[in-house]
Parts: C-alpha cells; structure tokens; sequence
C-alpha cells in the first residue's frame, strides 16, 4: 500500500512537471513571435554602390536596392532607384551608405560643385603655386589661414612692408578641379584653389589678391580658435622693438620744436679761464 502511495506521487509530480514545461514553451513562442512579425516587415532601401563625391549625379550604376531588415527605417530614406538617379551628391556619401533625402539636391537643382556651397556663402577661386598652396597639402575640406604680405607705400603711409592674417578658419572647396581629398593624403599641384567665403570675406579676398602676394597656411581641421595677431612688420625682422621705435619719434619732433622756439641771442665771445685753480668765464659783448 505504501509503494502504491509513493508511485502515484511520483506520477503527480511527473504530471505537473510536464504540465509547466508545456507552458512555459507556449509562453516563449508567444513572446517571440512579434519580434518575427516585426522581421517580415522588411522595406527596400538604396544604397551607394562605390563612393559618391559631392556634385556628382547619381546614375544606375552607382546605386543598388536591397531588403532593409527590421521595421525601423532611416529617416529620409529612398525606396526605389528611379527616385534616387538624377539627383547631385550634396555631402559625400561612402559605400553600402543608404541615400538620404538630406544627401542628395533635388531633380531640378543640377549637379557641380555649386551643391557645396551654403546658403549665405560664396565660392572664390585664388591663384596660387605651390609655396601659396603649403606644397600642394591645400586639399579640398581642408581648412586655411590667408596671409597677406604688402609692399612699402608712400600714398597710403605704409612706409615699410608689413604682413597680416586677414581670414581665419576658411574651408577649400576644391584643388584645381579636384573636389574630393585623396585617400592617401598625397599632394596636388595645382595653379587654383577655391574657398568657401562669406560675401565680405570674398570682398577683402580679391583686394588683397590686388594690393599684395597672398599666402595661406594650413590649420587643423579641429581647430576653430580664432587668434588676434597684430600682425609683422620689417622693424620686427630686423629686431628693432616697435615700442623703442614709436618713442624715438617723439624726441625728435620735441628736440626740433624746442630749437625753433628758442628766442634769438646777441651775438657774444665767451673766454674761458682758470686763476689759483678756479675756472672763470668771461663774456665780451660783440659791438
């Protein structure tokens, strides 16, 4: 009687054993089951095909269409090639990225580097050689300082050469015609660049490029700290201190005004003599 007892709670326990186990796998097919609805929900997307440089055109071979897994798509996203082909590359845009509404210009806006420029600037060409483009490390997204040197000018009071920072912090459009920085970072020679200006930054830009010889010199990318110079003239060169410069002009002008003030004197000998020691000195008035 007592095995009898022991074999039927043993079949119990098996029982409700089995029982939870069974609910407990019905309860995770349940909690899975949205999670594979949600990957059924997959949309098309476009994405680059190779790298695609600002103020290109998109064509069909730059582009592919592929399934977007998940139900979250990204915001502004293009379904269809015919919806992205035709339109000018804004930002650069690297491969496998998905094309994005905010990349790309619309139909009617054409292609060229004209799509870099932000509204509110301007895209000025500079003349340069290879001294003027930091040895041909002026690449397109670069950022420059522009310098400019000024020869003595008697018409404007500059009577020596001085040399000043006139633009700070200037993002290069393009080298040359070039409008993508080399992957490897290597040098272009080239005779122009274009940077990104402001209308009166563009202003003094061509002034100077008139009145002076131009020079830029490269900066860090990360680096948008705008300095205060003074700028440089030939009495620093030569290591003459501006203020001791300044000063000695001052003495001069009083030394010459104290000389033609000075009231007129009748003319007169003085004799010079020494008597026991003494020295005297003796004035004879001239008839």
């Amino acid at each position: 009687m007592r095995k009898m007892r022991l074999w039927i709670v043993l079949i119990l326990a098996l029982t409700s054993g089995g029982l939870a186990a069974l609910l407990a796998l019905r309860y995770l097919r349940q909690q899975s089951s949205p999670l594979g609805r949600r990957e059924a929900q997959a949309g098309k997307i476009v994405l680059a095909a190779r790298p695609l440089a600002v103020g290109m055109t998109v064509q069909d071979a730059d582009v592919k269409l592929i399934d977007w897994p998940g139900g979250v798509m990204p915001v502004g996203f293009i379904s269809s090639v015919k919806e992205a082909v035709g339109r000018g590359v804004i930002t650069p845009i690297a491969e496998n990225e998905p094309l994005l509404l905010a990349k790309l210009s619309t139909r009617d806006a054409g292609a060229g580097l004209q799509l870099a420029i932000h509204d509110g600037m301007r895209a000025l060409s500079v003349k340069v050689d290879e001294v003027v483009g930091v040895a041909g490390f002026v690449l397109p997204g670069t950022r420059v300082d522009v310098l400019i040197t000024l020869n003595p000018n008697t018409t404007v009071n500059r009577p020596e050469s001085i040399a000043r920072t006139i633009l700070q912090n200037i993002q290069v459009l393009a080298s040359g015609q070039v409008t993508q920085p080399d992957q490897d970072g290597k040098p272009i020679k080239v005779s122009v660049v274009t940077l990104l200006v402001s209308p009166d930054q563009a202003e003094l830009l061509s002034l100077a490029a008139q009145e002076g010889k131009i020079q830029m010199s490269l900066r860090n990318t990360l680096d948008t700290t705008a300095i205060k110079t003074p700028g440089a003239s030939v009495r620093e060169l030569s290591g003459i201190a501006p203020a001791a410069a300044a000063a000695a002009v001052p003495r001069q002008v009083v030394r010459a005004r104290v000389a033609a003030q000075a009231p007129a004197r009748d003319p007169a000998v003085i004799v010079e003599g020494y008597k026991g020691g003494e020295r005297t000195l003796t004035t004879f008035k001239q008839p």
